[in-house]
């Protein structure tokens, strides 16, 4: 089920960072995220709609800066887009439920995939699975 929400809502309930990136396709300063050094066992999920997104089984130290994750959990769970922007050439992940910019994924990763899903720490929320 697809989230909706107006502006003015995603502004009340997110931060003026989350606000910036997942709602304006921006991106967080490399290493400055929360889970861009993280090594919890867990699930990673979407901070605006709670849609699981990766496991951290499948999550490397890719050395860029940002989490980085082989595949999504789901192939449903999100959707690609062309991205030209500051005149690169590159794949936007989006959260298929609510449509939040996650970060890009590259062809460099590690197998079985060979994808670097590089995502921002601020668009995403982790739950625990040790307990």
């Amino acid at each position: 089920m697809k989230v909706e929400k107006t502006e003015a809502q995603w502004r009340e309930q997110l931060t003026d960072e989350q606000f910036r990136i997942c709602r304006q396709s921006g991106t967080e300063a490399p290493f400055s995220g929360e889970y861009a050094v993280f090594d919890r066992n867990g699930i990673y999920h979407c901070v605006c709609c709670d849609q699981v997104l990766f496991d951290s089984k499948t999550k490397f130290d890719a050395g860029c800066g940002w989490p980085s994750f082989w595949q999504a959990v789901n192939q449903k769970a999100v959707v690609f887009l062309e991205d030209h922007s500051n005149g690169m050439q590159r794949t936007e992940v989006r959260c298929s439920r609510c449509d939040a910019h996650l970060g890009h994924v590259f062809p460099d990763g590690p197998e079985p995939t060979g994808h670097r899903y590089c995502m921002n720490s601020v668009a995403l929320s982790f739950r625990d699975t040790e307990e």
